[in-house]
């Protein structure tokens, strides 16, 4: 297809340099970019150190005497020719462990990987009261569990449960996506009971994310989902050691919950969720809120096209978030996930708080069918590289 410079140049210039208001989906121009290149990885990978080790883990006292809580679980690999200045922590979702990363349910290379031969030390963890990081009920109460179907609707299958507009789009899981197929059936296994208790996760991700920051130096946050909230807050905190966030469909939308309830309305507004706008802890503002209800919410009156859900966001005159402002961000939402009706209402919000950013939909850029699961999805490699490609150009 056959397009003039000035109209090539607008459309890079909107993909790569956008920092206001995101536009709305586009889906005839997605269609129009070319699909990204298989990115294949091969021969061996020369480590120089690899390891293990906590942060930020106190101890408490129990009925059984003394514990440990608060603490994080943190593997790492440094290759022997390292060649990028800044490591990458990746971060998982909810339900999830640092396996996310390491590599897909049918045994292909992840992205801890990827970013390891691309010359950068690597650092995968496990949430706080998660996985190998441990859990202790009487610290952290009850869990939440994974159940089957429930993982195959939003994450492997959702074309067939179909309860959102986008999810027909999906085509990138590496099987049936349901119990009974061998690459689901090595997902699963992977999910574990989490926190019920949110905000005390996102508190603790918070402060164990600053301590790794302080024990390894200045670093580049990567985090998906569950964790992206947890990424405004770490940057909140050190805005000068984090060189970079790069958020893969981070949890929102902004203040609200979005309750998936099928065609033909799609979705509801859930409770509120998020009621510092995009996290459920405190962020620096200027001027100052002390509590939440100094952040006075507007919703949009239409959404900004159709399949997208109306966002909410500060009302005028916007309250600024501050130490964001200085850290480099990247927004990434794929074509089919749950997360593509409303991840801009993210954007939103982060752009009328003064937080130039990047907001990215792989459509644009040529990558198609991915859920939310994008790092265990069979063209997870092409994404990989669209991400790093962002950081190599925007992380100095």
């Amino acid at each position: 297809m056959r397009r003039s410079n000035a109209f090539s140049l607008s459309l890079l210039a909107s993909i790569l340099f956008a920092l206001a208001m995101p536009a709305a989906y586009d889906a005839e121009a997605a269609k129009a970019k070319p699909a990204a290149k298989p990115v294949k990885l091969s021969g061996p990978v020369s480590i120089a150190k690899q390891g293990y080790f906590f942060v930020n883990g106190q101890y408490a006292t129990s009925k059984d005497g003394q514990i440990m809580v608060g603490q994080m679980f943190v593997q790492y690999q440094i290759p022997q020719a390292r060649t990028k200045k800044y490591p990458v922590i990746m971060v998982h979702g909810g339900g999830q462990t640092g396996t996310n990363f390491l590599g897909t349910p049918d045994g292909r290379p992840g992205w801890a990987e990827y970013f390891l031969r691309q010359g950068y030390a690597v650092y995968v963890v496990d949430q706080p009261g998660r996985a190998r990081s441990g859990y202790f009920t009487e610290a952290y109460g009850p869990t939440r569990r994974p159940n089957a179907a429930a993982m195959s609707e939003r994450f492997t299958a959702p074309e067939l449960a179909n309860l959102y507009p986008q999810a027909k789009l999906h085509t990138q899981w590496p099987g049936k996506g349901a119990a009974g197929d061998s690459t689901f059936d090595q997902f699963f296994a992977s999910q574990v009971e989490d926190m019920q208790n949110l905000t005390m996760l996102e508190d603790l991700n918070r402060n164990a994310g600053a301590a790794l920051l302080d024990k390894i130096g200045p670093s580049i946050l990567l985090t998906h989902s569950q964790s992206g909230p947890f990424g405004w807050g770490i940057a909140d905190l050190r805005p000068e050691l984090v060189k970079a966030v790069v958020a893969i469909e981070p949890s929102g939308p902004s203040f609200y919950e979005a309750a998936m309830i099928g065609a033909p309305e799609w979705f509801k507004d859930g409770p509120v969720g998020r009621a510092w706008g995009v996290t459920r802890m405190p962020l620096t503002f200027d001027p100052p809120a002390t509590e939440p209800k100094d952040l006075v919410m507007a919703r949009q009156d239409k959404a900004d096209s159709e399949g997208l859900v109306r966002c909410w966001q500060q009302d005028a005159p916007a309250r600024q978030l501050v130490n964001l402002k200085k850290v480099p961000i990247l927004i990434v939402t794929s074509e089919s996930s749950y997360h593509v009706p409303y991840d801009h209402c993210t954007s939103k919000f982060l752009a009328q708080a003064g937080v130039k950013h990047q907001f990215v939909r792989l459509p644009e850029v040529g990558i198609r069918g991915n859920g939310h699961m994008m790092m265990l999805e069979k063209n997870n490699l092409e994404v990989a590289a669209f991400l790093g490609g962002w950081v190599a150009k925007n992380v100095k």
